[in-house]
């Protein structure tokens, strides 16, 4: 009896092990930059079933916690129905500085450290006392044309109210509204003030003074408790920022094309091969870390390779954030390259100038080449090429030195090679003479399959082109296809029936000359001539004709 309880314990705690385990907590900060006297919503997501509210205890000696508020949510997944509970609670810090966010108990786990930087208490507005006002800035007070400029916009509003919020877009730049409003609370003065607090991205297209116009805001705010209870309406509330001006500058006539103005640019190897076989993919994965731009204003991200090598770039992935009032980006590609022959392989690193605009200078971000010994292929594939012979060499050589050959001791002399060549073709000329005249008169008509009704390659040629050789090889394997082989991929355009096969050769010619996506070029091939390629005067199906209809007219 001892034993089953023993056991029926033991699964008890494994299976609570095991919900612990699969629980998942997380948490974050609605805004990780704020000024003294401004607050942070601190978010608390978890999905433990019987999760008590989080212990805030450890925070109170850096922040002053209020709003302390949870939700719970449901979503069904794979037939089961998952239940999460949502904390979020309002942080004013005490002081400034980096101030870490950890040791918050939330039921059986607690949350990853976080980490909230706090600025000096920002000046006091004109306008502070008023029930609502609005001010606006700039990250930067003197961008170059085509910068892109962080811009944003805050409203302040002593109690509750409703109303639009507009801001008009210049004459001379472009203005387009990024991610969504932040809502915390800033001690003004002696009054506090909710914010409303929203980005934009504002481009520059020509030097000058640029005039960026007055936000507005339309609304109204209720007069008092018994008025906003009664729904008697409220007073009307208006409100207009000041309008800004921003001194553009033109493109410096050093600047890098294409100009590129940002902050801060930083590349890495995400992923680097360590060895490669000939005809075989390596990846090759690069980040860029960009502070100041978009992806839009980015230049794809481009590597090449030495020997024949092929290099085929997938589409590059981005994610953009608006952080410390402006845009930034993190892009990531990756490339498959495909070494030709076995050796050394050099794959050249990107490179990527770009314009300092608060340094002013010309910089460029460059990552090291990447060399890679390549062993032959698992078919056999990328055989060295012979060494190349010193011509330096072969004239000073000696006149009567000989021609050694392989397998042959000594030098031999060209006279009495030229002999032994002469003899052998004599001989293969009388073979064939004799074999001519003993062969039967319809001998003719039996003969190899790839002179009369075959090709010299076959779709699983091409399949293994596709997927493990370069392009050079696809193409040739192209022209095997037909019979009697195609010269140039030229012939074999001019020779298929398919408007879908003429595309895909058509995406592969531009591929090879670096004028195509390869990659593309590759699943086109595959798709078009997946049962094979039609040709012109092929012999198509024989059908039958309708037959008559059971009523004729007329």
């Amino acid at each position: 009896m001892s034993r089953m309880v023993a056991r029926t314990l033991l699964l008890l705690a494994l299976s609570m092990q095991l919900a612990v385990a699969s629980a998942e907590t997380r948490a974050w900060l609605d805004r990780d930059r704020i000024a003294l006297g401004e607050t942070t919503t601190l978010n608390i997501e978890t999905d433990q079933a019987m999760a008590s509210s989080p212990d805030y205890s450890a925070l109170m000696g850096d922040f002053q916690v209020s709003g302390n508020t949870s939700s719970r949510q449901f979503e069904m997944v794979n037939g089961v129905v998952r239940s999460r509970v949502v904390f979020a609670v309002a942080l004013q810090p005490r002081r400034e500085g980096l101030i870490a966010i950890a040791h918050v108990p939330v039921g059986n786990e607690r949350i990853q450290p976080l980490t909230l930087t706090v600025t000096a208490s920002t000046a006091t507005p004109a306008r502070a006392g008023d029930p609502v006002f609005i001010e606006s800035e700039a990250d930067a007070q003197e961008p170059y044309v085509q910068q892109a400029v962080g811009f944003t916009v805050r409203l302040f509003y002593a109690g509750p109210i409703s109303g639009q919020l507009d801001q008009a877009e210049p004459d001379g730049a472009t203005l387009q509204r990024i991610g969504e409003d932040a809502q915390y609370t800033r001690q003004v003065g002696n009054q506090t003030y909710n914010v409303l607090e929203r980005h934009f991205l504002l481009i520059p297209e020509r030097s000058g003074t640029l005039t960026i116009p007055a936000a507005h805001f339309r609304g109204t705010g209720a007069e008092g408790f018994f008025d906003d209870l009664i729904g008697n309406g409220g007073r009307p509330l208006r409100a207009d920022s000041a309008p800004r001006f921003l001194r553009v500058l033109q493109a410096p006539a050093d600047a890098p094309q294409p100009w590129l103005p940002l902050r801060a640019l930083t590349l890495r190897y995400l992923e680097a091969p360590q060895h490669a076989r000939a005809g075989e993919a390596v990846t090759v994965t690069v980040e860029a870390t960009v502070d100041g731009a978009t992806s839009a204003q980015l230049p794809p991200l481009q590597m090449s390779a030495d020997n024949g090598a092929q290099v085929f770039a997938e589409p590059a992935q981005s994610d953009e954030t608006f952080s410390e009032g402006r845009p930034k980006v993190r892009m990531v590609r990756r490339f498959s390259v495909v070494p030709s022959s076995v050796g050394t392989l050099h794959i050249r690193g990107p490179g990527v100038a770009w314009w300092d605009v608060r340094a002013g200078l010309r910089r460029t971000a460059s990552l090291p080449d990447i060399t890679v010994s390549v062993a032959p292929g698992a078919n056999g594939s990328g055989v060295a090429s012979p060494p190349a012979v010193d011509a330096g060499a072969s004239r000073n050589a000696a006149p009567n030195a000989g021609i050694r050959l392989p397998g042959v001791q000594g030098a031999v002399q060209p006279w009495a090679l030229a002999t032994v060549l002469f003899a052998t073709g004599w001989l293969l000329t009388l073979a064939w003479g004799l074999h001519r005249r003993q062969a039967p008169v319809g001998a003719a008509k039996h003969q190899p399959a790839t002179q009369t009704g075959q090709s010299s390659a076959s779709l699983a040629d091409l399949k293994r082109a596709l997927d493990h050789e370069d392009l050079g090889r696809v193409s040739d394997v192209l022209c095997a296809l037909h019979t009697p082989p195609a010269v140039d991929l030229d012939a074999v355009r001019a020779e298929l029936d398919a408007p879908a096969q003429i595309a895909a050769v058509d995406a592969l010619q531009r591929a090879r000359w670096g004028d195509g996506d390869g990659v593309a070029a590759r699943a086109a091939l595959r798709d078009a001539f997946k049962r094979g390629p039609r040709w012109r005067g092929a012999a198509k199906p024989v059908t039958k004709e309708p037959l008559p209809p059971l009523y004729p007219t007329g």
